[in-house]
């Protein structure tokens, strides 16, 4: 019999949002400061509306970043290619406003101390192969399937512009169903109803049959319910309807709202900001933990002051599923894991890029994606945790 039944709902975009642009330009940047000056700080954060993106922060390298060239390759790769999407990669203004990086921030960091003040968070959980929650990793794939039927013209009347949500039925804290699926995606005029001035029927259903089945396959049932631009239609989208800016898509970023989130945004940030990498290790040392077995699901929070290299504190939550108690996984981290800036870099890797590899983090999600090589997803110390479990 059921003891505990509730309902619980994430979101994710898709790559041509508003607040999506921005995080990939701000990480493209940040990328193309890494692959020519590993030493580079950037703090760069990106703001777009109709026709224009303001490209602005604080940036210290020896190298050269065209911002005007890189953020028009950003769009032409999103697909802002026409004016009928409302933004156009070709004409759309673009204004430089970066500086250098404060003095008085460097001089703590160049010691090997935090580049910012705050509190970290780390989840990790044995509810899907990706150790991720089930509704986040839902949204995003249905995001990504959104993507994936625009650029291969399964869909030709999509534009780049869109969102899912995804709602799941829990029993006793485990996920049976999905109750409901959103999709907003925005299209051109080719399949709106003259008449109803609203998105064709047929154009819904068969966003529904491309986009949502495949994607959720069992975990949808006869009385699952599918919303498709609920409002009637949606021709104007991106820029051209909603003004976009870095860092506003924060619990789309994470874990969709299962856990505590610390506040700071990713995008565009260096490795020395422990807004980013400190969350990074964060997932790699809870995610190690669950595949280890230690707990079937577990929260860590760590936190930081500006200039100090040892964290302030490190709290554990493991849900009561550990096998050990919180205080001594606690202790296993400070006795394992490398948790100071310079010890996060060097075991996550963080000053490497490949070109593309802080943007790839910007769209769908920066947790649960083991195939684009994130560091921070392997499970590699998983076998040696193993035997601390009494």
């Amino acid at each position: 019999m059921t003891k505990h039944k509730y309902l619980f709902t994430s979101e994710s975009v898709t790559e041509g949002h508003p607040d999506k642009v921005c995080d990939q330009v701000s990480d493209a940047v940040l990328d193309a400061v890494l692959t020519q000056d590993e030493a580079g700080r950037v703090a760069c954060e990106t703001y777009v509306t109709m026709g224009l993106i303001i490209v602005g922060g604080e940036i210290t390298t020896s190298g050269y970043v065209d911002i005007h060239s890189l953020c028009r390759n950003v769009l032409k790769d999103i697909g802002y290619t026409h004016p009928k999407y409302g933004f156009d990669y070709h004409t759309c203004a673009i204004l430089n406003a970066i500086n250098k990086q404060s003095p008085d921030i460097a001089m703590g960091v160049d010691r090997g101390g935090a580049g910012d003040q705050g509190m970290m968070m780390g989840f990790a959980c044995n509810e899907t192969p990706e150790m991720m929650p089930l509704p986040i990793m839902l949204a995003h794939k249905l995001a990504r399937r959104l993507a994936e039927v625009r650029k291969k013209n399964i869909l030709k009347y999509l534009g780049p512009d869109g969102k899912s949500q995804v709602t799941v039925e829990y029993h006793d804290k485990k996920p049976v169903r999905v109750t409901s699926v959103v999709l907003a995606s925005q299209h051109t005029e080719e399949v709106v109803d003259k008449k109803t001035d609203t998105m064709k029927e047929d154009a819904k259903r068969e966003i529904v049959d491309k986009v949502a089945r495949p994607v959720l396959k069992e975990w949808i049932d006869k009385d699952t319910k599918f919303y498709v631009n609920q409002t009637g239609k949606f021709v104007i989208g991106g820029p051209q309807s909603d003004t976009g800016m870095t860092g506003r898509k924060i619990i789309v970023d994470t874990y969709g709202g299962t856990v505590s989130h610390g506040g700071g945004a990713f995008s565009g940030k260096d490795p020395t900001k422990v807004d980013r990498s400190a969350a990074y290790m964060g997932r790699y040392i809870a995610k190690n933990l669950v595949a280890a077995g230690i707990a079937d699901k577990i929260m860590i929070q760590m936190a930081y002051v500006i200039g100090k290299a040892e964290p302030l504190s490190i709290m554990v939550d493991t849900y009561g599923t550990g096998r050990i108690s919180d205080e001594k996984i606690v202790k296993l981290i400070t006795d394992h894991f490398e948790v100071t800036p310079h010890g996060i870099i060097a075991e996550l890797n963080l000053r490497d890029s490949d070109g593309m590899r802080y943007r790839r983090t910007a769209a769908y999600g920066h947790f649960g994606r083991d195939e684009d090589g994130f560091t921070w997803e392997r499970t590699d110390r998983a076998k040696d945790l193993k035997r601390f479990i009494k």
